[in-house]
Protein backbone atom coordinates (compact mmCIF):
# COMPACT_ATOMS: atom_id res chain seq x y z
CA UNK A 1 0.00 0.00 0.00
CA UNK A 2 1.27 3.52 -1.07
CA UNK A 3 0.62 6.51 1.13
CA UNK A 4 0.85 9.40 -1.23
CA UNK A 5 -1.85 11.55 0.48
CA UNK A 6 -1.51 12.12 4.16
CA UNK A 7 -4.14 13.80 6.35
CA UNK A 8 -2.65 14.99 10.01
CA UNK A 9 -5.80 16.13 12.47
CA UNK A 10 -6.39 17.30 15.60
CA UNK A 11 -8.49 19.74 17.25
CA UNK A 12 -7.88 23.43 16.32
CA UNK A 13 -4.85 22.33 13.33
CA UNK A 14 -2.86 25.24 15.27
CA UNK A 15 -0.99 23.64 17.61
CA UNK A 16 -0.21 19.81 16.87
CA UNK A 17 -1.32 18.74 13.50
CA UNK A 18 0.93 21.61 11.89
CA UNK A 19 4.23 20.28 13.58
CA UNK A 20 3.25 16.65 12.00
CA UNK A 21 2.35 18.08 8.67
CA UNK A 22 6.03 19.86 8.49
CA UNK A 23 7.51 16.69 10.06
CA UNK A 24 5.97 14.42 7.26
CA UNK A 25 6.79 17.17 4.69
CA UNK A 26 10.55 17.46 5.64
CA UNK A 27 10.48 13.22 5.40
CA UNK A 28 8.31 12.52 2.12
CA UNK A 29 9.12 15.86 0.19
CA UNK A 30 7.29 14.44 -3.07
CA UNK A 31 4.25 13.42 -1.43
CA UNK A 32 0.93 15.36 -0.61
CA UNK A 33 0.39 16.39 3.23
CA UNK A 34 -2.18 18.19 4.40
CA UNK A 35 -3.71 18.76 7.96
CA UNK A 36 -6.64 20.32 9.70
CA UNK A 37 -8.62 20.35 12.73
CA UNK A 38 -12.05 18.53 13.93
CA UNK A 39 -12.74 22.29 15.41
CA UNK A 40 -10.63 24.34 13.41
CA UNK A 41 -9.68 27.75 14.21
CA UNK A 42 -10.33 28.66 10.59
CA UNK A 43 -7.69 30.91 9.44
CA UNK A 44 -5.33 31.27 12.01
CA UNK A 45 -1.80 31.02 11.57
CA UNK A 46 0.35 28.21 13.68
CA UNK A 47 0.25 28.96 17.32
CA UNK A 48 3.31 31.15 18.01
CA UNK A 49 4.52 28.23 20.84
CA UNK A 50 4.35 25.53 17.80
CA UNK A 51 6.39 27.72 15.58
CA UNK A 52 8.89 28.40 18.26
CA UNK A 53 9.69 24.76 18.61
CA UNK A 54 9.93 23.71 15.04
CA UNK A 55 12.40 26.99 14.62
CA UNK A 56 14.40 25.04 17.06
CA UNK A 57 15.03 22.26 14.26
CA UNK A 58 15.16 25.09 11.48
CA UNK A 59 11.63 24.19 10.02
CA UNK A 60 9.54 27.32 9.33
CA UNK A 61 5.37 26.97 9.41
CA UNK A 62 5.16 30.45 9.20
CA UNK A 63 2.55 29.95 5.88
CA UNK A 64 0.00 27.51 8.13
CA UNK A 65 -2.96 28.62 7.94
CA UNK A 66 -5.59 26.35 10.02
CA UNK A 67 -8.66 24.64 8.10
CA UNK A 68 -11.79 22.49 9.23
CA UNK A 69 -11.85 19.01 8.26
CA UNK A 70 -14.20 18.36 5.54
CA UNK A 71 -15.61 15.23 3.49
CA UNK A 72 -12.94 16.31 -0.29
CA UNK A 73 -9.88 15.96 2.47
CA UNK A 74 -10.93 12.78 4.21
CA UNK A 75 -11.75 11.27 0.47
CA UNK A 76 -8.45 11.89 -0.84
CA UNK A 77 -6.47 10.93 2.06
CA UNK A 78 -4.78 7.51 2.02
CA UNK A 79 -3.87 7.63 5.56
CA UNK A 80 -4.99 9.79 8.16
CA UNK A 81 -3.15 10.29 11.14
CA UNK A 82 -4.76 11.78 14.79
CA UNK A 83 -3.33 12.87 17.88
CA UNK A 84 -6.23 10.71 20.11
CA UNK A 85 -8.05 7.23 19.85
CA UNK A 86 -11.56 9.73 20.78
CA UNK A 87 -10.16 11.63 17.32
CA UNK A 88 -9.78 8.85 15.48
CA UNK A 89 -12.92 7.88 16.54
CA UNK A 90 -15.05 10.73 15.57
CA UNK A 91 -13.33 11.08 12.07
CA UNK A 92 -15.05 6.94 11.90
CA UNK A 93 -18.54 7.77 13.36
CA UNK A 94 -18.42 11.01 10.94
CA UNK A 95 -17.54 9.41 7.79
CA UNK A 96 -17.39 5.37 7.94
CA UNK A 97 -15.62 4.99 4.64
CA UNK A 98 -12.72 6.30 6.79
CA UNK A 99 -12.12 2.93 8.93
CA UNK A 100 -9.24 1.01 8.01
CA UNK A 101 -7.00 4.01 6.72
CA UNK A 102 -7.39 6.65 10.06
CA UNK A 103 -5.18 5.85 12.58
CA UNK A 104 -3.78 7.65 15.38
CA UNK A 105 -0.41 8.81 15.17
CA UNK A 106 0.79 7.18 18.30
CA UNK A 107 -1.10 3.82 17.22
CA UNK A 108 2.48 1.65 16.85
CA UNK A 109 3.93 3.22 20.40
CA UNK A 110 0.39 3.20 21.88
CA UNK A 111 0.37 7.32 22.92
CA UNK A 112 -2.15 10.00 22.37
CA UNK A 113 -0.32 13.47 22.13
CA UNK A 114 -1.68 15.76 24.52
CA UNK A 115 -2.77 19.37 23.11
CA UNK A 116 -0.28 22.06 24.09
CA UNK A 117 -2.42 24.50 23.51
CA UNK A 118 -2.62 27.57 26.16
CA UNK A 119 0.36 25.65 28.18
CA UNK A 120 3.80 26.79 28.12
CA UNK A 121 6.73 25.81 25.50
CA UNK A 122 7.43 22.66 27.37
CA UNK A 123 4.09 21.29 26.63
CA UNK A 124 4.66 22.37 22.71
CA UNK A 125 8.06 20.69 22.88
CA UNK A 126 6.84 17.28 24.66
CA UNK A 127 4.15 17.49 21.96
CA UNK A 128 6.49 17.80 19.50
CA UNK A 129 8.70 14.82 20.54
CA UNK A 130 5.67 12.52 21.09
CA UNK A 131 5.45 13.66 17.10
CA UNK A 132 8.10 12.56 16.23
CA UNK A 133 8.39 9.47 18.39
CA UNK A 134 4.99 8.70 16.79
CA UNK A 135 6.43 9.61 13.20
CA UNK A 136 9.45 7.36 13.13
CA UNK A 137 7.23 4.15 13.90
CA UNK A 138 5.33 5.02 10.49
CA UNK A 139 8.51 6.03 8.17
CA UNK A 140 9.06 1.82 7.22
CA UNK A 141 4.99 1.93 7.03
CA UNK A 142 4.59 4.62 4.54
CA UNK A 143 7.74 4.97 2.28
Amino acid sequence: MSFNNILVVCVGNICRSPIGEALLKQHYPSKHIDSAGLSAVVGSGADAKALAVMAEDGVDMSNHIAKQINEDLVKRADLILTMSISQTKWIEDQWPHCRGKTFRIGHWIDKDVADPYGHDEFAFDTAKQDIISSLNQWFNKIS
